[in-house]
């Protein structure tokens, strides 16, 4: 795929966005962003996304910022009417991101997720039939089937094992997204997966979705309900107190950098292929506990986070989730992380500085 065409990039201001937008525009092409900052109304003034744009309007001279909200359908269509012919691929990562947030306002979070996602599928489908559609799906899109595992406590964290004894290697994509509990942000994001995978298959049109782990990196604007190591580094930071939801804080999870995941998309657009789904994350390699993470930023910034311990655990939370990234790896051989666990902490510390002037 040769680059000089446009990629439209929905989320364009928030973590996978951003990077996204950086990343391709570095690579030649010209960048169509849509994000009207709804994070913002999600999660309030800390977690706005405007200094992202801002930003990206700075550096990357051929960016195009646009307003929109995917829920408009309208306003979605004209975009792809108006580029029509020169898009090269659509990077959807626009989302409402929290399971909390969702028990709140469920039509919102379902409109934002699924029905968004469906708008821009039908504009792509009429417009871009050509491009490549790539979709930031969840690893909450198999619910809390990962507590099923053989789940063993340790000192400060879980693991998970084979009936053999061995450690488990990651969750691929066989594991059923059936007959468990979802939160309904899960539910509404499986629904887009699931739009996605369909418009490949019916369509025969090149779609994917990467089942993303945590999604993180020194460009994200955390929130409580949302971006779980960005986060906690603000807290240790500023002094703010900190709550660890249940399981003793010894709940894991597999952490990429927003770049490693953006490579992984340019590998897929070298050769795409329809309908294909890809659990991704920091694998085996790059992983954590609440615990292990809490540690890391006290170690890095200097100071000890005030925290308040929470009996009740968040429903449907998972105890343990590592992804597997044999089947992402097996179609794409060239695509492996850059970014270990430290440097990973490192990022999202001097993100959260530089933001925080801490």
């Amino acid at each position: 795929m040769s680059a000089g065409g446009i990629i439209v990039v929905t989320g364009s201001a928030g973590l996978v966005g951003a990077e996204a937008s950086r990343y391709f525009a570095g690579q030649g092409y010209r960048i169509v962003g849509i994000d009207n900052d709804m994070r913002a109304s999600f999660f309030g003034e800390r977690a706005s996304t405007r200094w992202a744009a801002d930003r990206l309007r700075e550096q990357c001279p051929d960016y195009t910022h646009l307003s929109i909200d995917i829920r408009d359908r309208e306003a979605v269509d004209r975009v792809f009417r108006e580029y029509r012919g020169a898009i090269a691929a659509v990077v959807h990562t626009a989302a409402q991101p929290s399971h909390d947030w969702a028990a709140r306002e469920p039509l919102t979070d379902f409109a934002v997720n699924a029905t968004g996602t469906l708008h821009l599928l039908e504009s792509y489908r009429d417009h871009a039939p050509e491009a490549s559609f790539l979709y930031t799906s969840t690893n909450k899109v198999y619910g809390d089937r990962p507590n099923s595992l053989d789940l063993r406590e340790k000192e400060t964290r879980y693991e998970a094992y084979l009936e053999d004894g061995s450690l488990h290697p990651g969750i691929d994509e066989t594991m059923s997204v059936d007959r468990s509990l979802h939160s309904l942000f899960g539910v509404s994001k499986l629904a887009a997966d699931l739009l996605v995978q369909e418009y490949g298959r019916y369509f025969g049109l090149n779609t994917v979705c990467f089942r993303g782990g945590c999604l993180t990196g020194g460009g994200h604007s955390g929130a409580e309900m949302h971006g779980f190591l960005s986060y906690l580094m603000q807290c240790v930071a500023s002094g703010r107190e900190y709550r660890v939801y249940g399981y003793e804080g010894k709940q894991v999870r597999d952490n990429i950098h927003s770049l490693d995941l953006v490579r992984a998309f340019h590998e897929y657009l070298r050769n795409p292929r329809p309908a294909r789904v890809y659990n991704i994350g920091g694998g085996r390699r790059s992983n954590c506990s609440v615990r292990e993470a809490i540690a890391a930023g006290e170690e890095r910034l200097g100071k000890r986070l005030r925290q308040v311990y929470m009996e009740n655990h968040r429903i449907g939370d998972h105890r343990w989730y590592i992804s597997s990234l044999e089947s992402f790896r097996a179609d794409y051989p060239r695509w492996e992380p850059l970014h270990t666990l430290d440097r990973i902490y490192d990022s999202v510390c001097r993100g959260v500085v530089e933001r925080l002037g801490a």
